[in-house]
This record gives C-alpha cells, sequence and structure tokens, in this order.
C-alpha cells in the first residue's frame, strides 16, 4: 500500500502570504477555505497558546474538504506549565474540545519547553492519558530526553518522535518509533529561512524510502517560505511515488 504523506504548514493566518497563497482582496475569513483546496493539511497551533472554544473547533472542521486533516498542538498549560505533572485532567479538557474536529481530527503534537529535562515517568502518565487511538507526536528540545528508557516509552504507545529540522538538520536522533512518521521543518539556511532545493529535495527521498504514513509541517512562515516550501516538498514526493 502506497504510504499516506501529508504536507503542509504550521498554521495559516500569515499577513506575509498575502500575494503567495492568497489573493490579495480575499477576506480572512476565507484563508482556511483557500488554504485546503493546496494542502490537504495543517498543524493547528494557536492550541498551544489557548485552548479554542467548541465552536472553534466545529467551524474550522465545517470549513475543510473531505479527507483534510489537522494536527493539533497541545496546550502549553500541560507541556511549558505543569511540566507534564498531572497530565489526565488537561488531556481530558484538550480531548473534549479537539474531538470537535470529527474526521479531520490528526495527531496530536506534543512540544516540550527546551529548559524540560529528561522526566520519563511524566512522559508515560501523558502518554497514557490519550485514548489510545489518538496518535501523539512528541518534540523533545532538551538533549537529557534521547535516552534509551524514552526510546522504549514512545514506542510503547506508539508515540512518534518529532523531527524536528532546523538549518538543514535534524536536532534529534532519527529514531522511528512509530509506525509512522512526523517532522517539522523550522527553517533553512536561505533568507528568512527558506530551504533551498537540494534540503528539499533530500527529504522528500528520504520520506518516499520510509514506506510510512507521515506528517510534514513547514514552521518557516516568513514571507510565505513555508508555502512554497511545503508545495516543494509535495510535488517532490508525489514525482517520487508515481515514478
Amino acid at each position: 500500500m502506497t504510504p499516506a504523506i501529508r504536507v503542509g504548514t504550521s498554521g495559516w493566518q500569515y499577513a506575509d502570504w498575502r500575494g503567495v497563497l492568497y489573493p490579495k482582496g480575499l477576506p480572512q475569513r476565507l484563508w482556511l477555505q483557500r488554504y485546503s483546496e493546496v494542502f490537504d493539511t495543517v498543524e493547528l497551533n494557536n492550541s498551544f497558546y489557548r485552548l479554542p472554544a467548541v465552536s472553534n473547533f466545529e467551524h474550522w472542521s465545517e470549513t475543510v474538504p473531505p479527507g483534510f486533516v489537522f494536527a493539533v498542538k497541545l496546550s502549553r498549560y500541560l507541556t511549558h506549565i505543569r511540566g507534564l505533572r498531572e497530565p489526565e485532567a488537561p488531556v481530558r479538557l484538550f480531548m473534549e474540545r479537539a474531538s470537535h474536529l470529527g474526521p479531520h481530527f490528526g495527531p496530536v503534537l506534543m512540544q516540550l519547553a527546551p529548559t524540560k529535562p529528561v522526566d520519563e515517568e511524566n512522559l508515560e502518565r501523558a502518554l497514557a492519558a490519550f485514548p489510545a487511538h489518538v496518535k501523539v507526536a512528541v518534540e523533545f528540545r532538551h538533549a537529557s530526553w534521547f535516552t534509551a528508557g524514552v526510546r522504549t516509552t514512545l514506542e510503547r504507545h506508539n508515540a512518534a518522535l518529532v523531527w524536528a529540522d532546523r538549518y538543514g538538520r535534524l536536532q534529534n536522533p532519527d529514531w522511528i518509533t512509530a509506525d509512522w512518521l512526523y517532522l517539522r521543518l523550522h527553517g533553512g539556511r536561505g533568507r528568512a529561512g527558506n530551504y533551498g532545493p537540494k534540503v528539499i529535495d533530500a527529504y522528500a527521498s528520504r520520506l518516499s524510502d520510509l514506506g510510512r504514513d507521515a506528517y510534514v509541517y513547514c514552521n518557516n512562515d516568513s514571507t510565505g517560505n513555508a508555502v512554497r516550501n511545503a508545495l516543494a516538498l509535495a510535488t517532490g514526493l508525489r514525482a517520487r511515488i508515481a515514478g
């Protein structure tokens, strides 16, 4: 079976994207609709800063076409303020809200603070708090997390270690801890974080060779680079899968 590799961006509401993705004069309320005509997934980031109301999730779900998927970033209340401690109630509230995306609800992104050192016990509790069918991807930003014990915990929950790229290099071991993959491209070496064609081509080749479902998001939104890079990566992937 051909793997499903979805490529999109981290968010969609950027003024820089006028004239790049959004026609000039297109009202902002129509941006998500326009975005979903071009991409089949997006990483929802505003849920990190403040958990949206049920009505917001329902509106987004009604706006996008069948097959479109939202990756939803977990609230910083759990990851940064509580540091993963006592995760059950925050995860339950998050799921109660985000589940209103219905069939468009995809993976959950759990991004930890760069100052948060390894804590295997609470990582286990946090992953166990999610329903078994929910895909969870974890982005560690402190080097102490990259241990054999953490890897085993991720594997036990089929949780993906986020592959986080900066400047064309992964900031983490290239562990594959799940039967799916989650890649975030935070910014290349080019102007305003643009990725060059060699790096885009290398990731297209690597993703297609892995032969598993993947979610890929460009987080270098300045000047529309995320849009351009995501489109280039998606084009490269289609060419390899078709060939």
